[in-house]
């Protein structure tokens, strides 16, 4: 979903006849995308194994 989200902004943000309603929902999706892949990543980062001293 991201790398779509990624895609659509590239192709919004290009466009100077797009909208703030447009851009406010943009930015609501890509929040949302940031966020899952925040999750994932500290999901990921919790099962590494940390080398002891």
């Amino acid at each position: 979903m991201t790398e779509d989200l990624l895609g659509h902004a590239t192709d919004l943000l290009g466009d100077r006849r797009v909208g703030a309603v447009e851009l406010r929902f943009l930015a609501g999706r890509l929040s949302e995308s940031l966020r899952v892949v925040v999750r994932i990543a500290e999901s990921r980062g919790a099962r590494l194994e940390v080398p002891g001293p």
